[in-house]
């Protein structure tokens, strides 16, 4: 064998050993996992943070009301979605400067393995729970109070907590848990439960209909989805984002129709009502719009298009 050979025979077998090896660690088990879950948004001189709580299998075909089956199925289609969709739960963290002011608290530890990462996502975000001021909440589903406790006790233990008295005069009431479905008593506990450490400290606090909360922050009233819902306006130097709450469910089908509503809403009319009247003035105004529910980071902003609308997603940018 001459020198030559020797030395492609060594070459071969070098490149067999690196990549045979790299070829058997390609078998490694799957991740199944995703990145942290935050995204940053700069409105004037606020900084808003979308933290993500989560995603939730909904089977929107048998949730979503005022439509059909066949037109249901036509826009998850067109999305190239089908049932259950994966829900997107989202919060958003209001950095003003000056406060630290949280809207919405995901689900907590009230639904299973794909939820509950608010807190986590919170602190790769730079933010510890106990810098957090004050906590909005848009209305008392579990999916948006869940997360104010973990093990009975406040998750966020500086916070006050705000809603619409008519929310907490609504949810809070024993009175009126025993009078509701058995599907609904749920919601009342978990409200009752996710509050409590807050009311016994004295850091529960109620406003009613549009109020001014904070420097640039304004409660506005669009009951429906509950009696107290609330939509969070947020406004520095001239720029104006809104905090949907649940005005939107499904994205693919609500924006588009806008008159399709889902159970969960307590008036089906006035939730209708109330999400035209929002989406055609942030289209009009071209106001940012944050949804609880619309697909992580859940910001963009809204086109009128024909009788219904057009969601677009936020550009992504990355800062220095």
């Amino acid at each position: 064998m001459t020198t030559r050979t020797k030395l492609y025979a060594l070459a071969a077998t070098l490149m067999c050993t690196t990549f045979c090896g790299l070829s058997a660690s390609a078998s490694a088990p799957q991740k199944k996992s995703q990145a942290p879950g935050y995204y940053r948004l700069v409105l004037g001189k606020f900084e808003i943070t979308a933290l993500s709580d989560g995603t939730s299998p909904l089977p929107i075909d048998q949730l979503l009301t005022n439509t059909t089956p066949e037109l249901i199925a036509a826009r998850l289609h067109e999305a190239f979605l089908k049932t259950p969709v994966a829900m997107s739960v989202n919060a958003f963290l209001i950095n003003t400067g000056d406060k630290l002011i949280l809207v919405d608290s995901g689900f907590g530890n009230f639904f299973g393995p794909t939820q509950g990462k608010l807190l986590s996502n919170l602190k790769a975000a730079g933010y510890a729970p106990g810098q957090i001021d004050e906590i909005y909440i848009t209305h008392m589903h579990s999916d948006h109070v869940g997360g104010l406790i973990i093990a009975g006790k406040a998750a966020f233990p500086n916070a006050i907590v705000r809603a619409d008295e008519r929310e907490a005069d609504f949810w809070l009431s024993k009175e009126r848990m025993d009078q509701a479905s058995e599907p609904l008593k749920g919601f009342f506990l978990t409200a009752m439960r996710a509050l409590k450490p807050y009311r016994d400290a004295g850091r529960f606090k109620t406003f009613r209909g549009d109020t001014d909360l904070a420097a640039g922050i304004k409660a506005r009233s669009l009951p429906g989805h509950t009696p107290g819902h609330t939509v969070y306006v947020v406004e520095s130097e001239g720029e104006k984002l809104v905090i949907l709450g649940d005005l939107i469910h499904v994205a693919a089908i609500q924006f588009p129709d806008p008159s399709v509503t889902i159970r969960f809403d307590s008036d089906s009319a006035a939730a209708a009502d109330a999400r035209v009247r929002q989406l055609r003035e942030a289209s009009a105004a071209h106001e940012w719009v944050a949804g609880a529910h619309i697909s992580f980071p859940g910001m963009g902003h809204v086109r009128a298009d024909g009788k219904g609308f057009e969601f677009v997603p936020a550009n992504y940018e990355s800062f220095p």
